[in-house]
């Protein structure tokens, strides 16, 4: 569990990074440099790659009745699986 716990706040920072990313298309006076590769590859490629893997395995622990309540926030997640969905809709178009 501490493992999935760590992989979800990773999954978590890389889903700031993809609404960074998501900035950095409307306000072009906000790229730079080094910051800016960084923050593409992790909001881009890496968000939903981890997003969606820690979410299968948050759903298969669900589904087997196992608490997992208990070791993670609630609201950490919600907010991860919130972000999943215009992952995979901008996935799907």
């Amino acid at each position: 569990m501490q493992n999935l716990l760590f992989f979800s706040r990773v999954a978590f920072i890389c889903n700031v990074c993809y609404v960074l990313t998501w900035l950095f298309r409307y306000y072009p006076g906000l790229q730079s440099g080094p910051m800016l590769s960084t923050v593409l590859i992790l909001g881009l490629l890496i968000a939903f790659l981890l997003n969606i893997i820690v979410n299968i395995i948050i759903l298969i622990f669900l589904l087997q009745r196992r608490q997992v309540w208990k070791h993670f926030p609630g609201w950490l997640i919600i907010v991860n699986f919130l972000f999943l969905l215009p992952q995979l809709i901008l996935f799907v178009k």
